[in-house]
C-alpha cells in the first residue's frame, strides 16, 4: 500500500469536522446541519481524564444545546463507575460507560436512549481510534476537538499526533478548581 493510499484511507475514516472545543460549535451550525441529538465523550473532550481541566465553557454550551432541544449522551469507555456517575450527575445527562468504543454496541444504546436515527445525530470526540472510528463504524456523522490536557498513556506517547488533537498551549483551560470539584 502506497504512502497516497493511507492518505486516502485515513482521509475517508477521519472526522467529518473539526473543532477547537465543544464550546466552538455554535448552536446555529448544529440546527443548520438538522441535529437533533449529540453522543459526547467524557474524558479529555468535556473533562480531562484527570480532572485537572474542563472543556471552556463546556457547561454553559450543554444548556444552551439542551435549550435549543437537543438531545444529549453521554457515551465514554471510562472504567471508573463513581467518576461516572458523578459527572454525568453534576452535568445532568444521561449516559453510559464501559461502552467499548469503537464498536457499535454504545452509539446503538445512545441511539435507542434518544429515540433518534443516525443521520440525526452527530459524535463529539476526541479520539480518533475510539470515538471517531466508533462513529464511523455506525453509520454516524462525527466532529472531533482537541483533546484537553491530561496524563500520557503509554500508546499516546507512541502514536498521539495519529489518533488525538493536541490541546494548543495558547488556548485557554478553565481549571476545574473554578467551577468546584466533583466528589466520588
Amino acid at each position: 500500500m502506497t504512502f497516497f493510499d493511507r492518505i486516502l484511507i485515513l482521509l475517508k475514516l477521519g472526522p467529518d469536522h473539526r473543532f477547537m472545543t465543544l464550546s466552538t460549535i455554535s448552536i446555529k451550525w448544529l440546527r443548520e446541519n438538522q441535529i437533533k441529538g449529540l453522543i459526547l465523550d467524557l474524558d479529555n473532550t468535556i473533562i480531562s481524564e484527570d480532572d485537572r481541566y474542563l472543556s471552556p465553557g463546556v457547561e454553559r454550551w450543554l444548556q444552551q444545546v439542551q435549550d435549543y432541544e437537543i438531545q444529549i449522551f453521554l457515551v465514554s469507555n471510562g472504567k471508573r463507575e463513581a467518576r461516572f456517575m458523578a459527572w454525568k450527575e453534576r452535568l445532568h445527562l444521561p449516559g453510559i460507560h464501559r461502552a467499548r468504543k469503537p464498536f457499535k454496541s454504545g452509539f446503538n444504546r445512545a441511539l435507542r436512549s434518544m429515540n433518534l436515527r443516525p443521520h440525526d445525530v452527530m459524535v463529539i470526540g476526541d479520539s480518533f481510534h475510539t470515538d471517531i472510528l466508533g462513529a464511523k463504524i455506525s453509520h454516524l456523522r462525527c466532529i472531533q476537538v482537541a483533546s484537553l490536557p491530561h496524563p500520557k498513556r503509554w500508546w499516546e506517547s507512541l502514536m498521539g499526533a495519529y489518533i488525538q488533537k493536541p490541546y494548543p498551549q495558547d488556548y485557554p483551560l478553565d481549571p476545574n478548581e473554578i467551577k468546584g470539584k466533583v466528589s466520588y
